[in-house]
Parts: C-alpha cells; sequence; structure tokens
C-alpha cells in the first residue's frame, strides 16, 4: 500500500508551500501579461484617438495659441524612468540566485527613479497648470488624461515594488525557488517604462513633426 497519508503531508508541508516548483508558466504570470495586454489595450485607444482629434481639428495643434510642448523636462523625465527598468532586472536576476541583497538594492534603486519621475510630472503640471487646464479645449483633456493614467500606473508599479521591497526587508521567503512576485512586478514595470515611450512621441514630439 502506498504511503498517503506521507505524500499529502509532504505536498502541503511548510517546506513545499514556501518552494514554487518551475513547471509551465503559473497562473501569477498568465494574470499579469493578460492585465498588462489589457491596460496596453486602454493606452492604444488614447493615444490612437489623441492622433484622431488632432487630424479633425485642423493644422494648428495644439489649439488656442497653446505653444508646443517643452522637451527638457520629458526628456529628463525619461532619462530617469527608462533606466529604472535595468535595477529590476538585476533584482530579478539576483533573487534567481538567492541574493536577498541583490533584490533589495535593486528594488530601492527603482523606488527612487520612479518617485523622481512623479515628482518631475508633478512640477510638469504645475507648469502646464497656468497655461491651460483638462477643461480648456480637447488639447488639455487629452494631454492630462494621457499623461495622468499613466503616472497614475508608475503609482502603482511603485506600490508593487514598494510592498516587496518592505517584505524582502522583513524577512520575507523570497529565494532561488520563490520570486513569482518579482518577475510579476517586473513585468508590470517594463510595461509601464515601454508605454512612456509611446507618450514621449505622441504628446511631447508629434507636435513638432
Amino acid at each position: 500500500m502506498t504511503d498517503r497519508g506521507g505524500l499529502v503531508a509532504a505536498a502541503t508541508g511548510a517546506e513545499a508551500l514556501s518552494t514554487e516548483l518551475p513547471v509551465g508558466r503559473s497562473t501569477g504570470w498568465w494574470g499579469m501579461v493578460m492585465f498588462v495586454a489589457t491596460e496596453a489595450t486602454l493606452f492604444a485607444c488614447l493615444l490612437g484617438s489623441y492622433f484622431y482629434l488632432r487630424f479633425q481639428y485642423g493644422p494648428q495643434w495644439p489649439p488656442g495659441g497653446i505653444e508646443d510642448p517643452k522637451l527638457l523636462t520629458p526628456l529628463v523625465m525619461t532619462a530617469v524612468l527608462l533606466p529604472s527598468s535595468l535595477p529590476v532586472i538585476w533584482a530579478e536576476h539576483g533573487i534567481r540566485r538567492g541574493h536577498r541583497w541583490r533584490l533589495r538594492s535593486g528594488l530601492a534603486a527603482t523606488m527612487v527613479l520612479g518617485v523622481t519621475f512623479l515628482s518631475l510630472q508633478a512640477a510638469e503640471y504645475a507648469e502646464k497648470l497656468r497655461h491651460f487646464t483638462m477643461t480648456t479645449d480637447v488639447y488639455g483633456s487629452l494631454f492630462f488624461l494621457i499623461t495622468g493614467f499613466h503616472g497614475l500606473h508608475v503609482l502603482v508599479g511603485l506600490t508593487m515594488i514598494g510592498w516587496l521591497l518592505a517584505a524582502s526587508l522583513r524577512g520575507g521567503s523570497f529565494g532561488a525557488h520563490r520570486h513569482e512576485q518579482v518577475r510579476n512586478a517586473a513585468i508590470y514595470w517594463h510595461f509601464v517604462d515601454l508605454v512612456w515611450v509611446a507618450i514621449l512621441f505622441t504628446i511631447y514630439l508629434s507636435p513638432r513633426l
């Protein structure tokens, strides 16, 4: 007779439950991929609406005497946000090898860069609001809706990374065989970075073309 009790105990014990078996893609991975795909579709609709309304509005864009968006601040924001994926990659690869110090260091660096990006965006908003608001015209609505929606996604990503960092500092069970949450947060953060590239071209560069 087989030791069914022993098999059950081995499968549900503390050691088994704290270890992820790398068999195919996990439900969490697929869930994050589907979530990112959904959010990518929303951004594609917003950016598509921007170009549609721009060409419907007429040759003058931005309208109503609004100046072309300045490039200095968004380029600095780009220089801050895009490199923030590197410490996430470094952290994820580190925890795959069981190096928790790399996980903590990488997540902390990403937190600093992400918060810096949002601070720069807040400063840009303060300057923009002196000239137009979301209710000024269609351009104001599109500008604040698209960039604000992305800023919200950055905040969500920072919340994920902050939670992971806090859990790792509290002695969480992340390790070589338990890092799915880190991988999922990394997927989301890379998505946020890539979306910003599309926004940079659409909102800041395309009016000058």
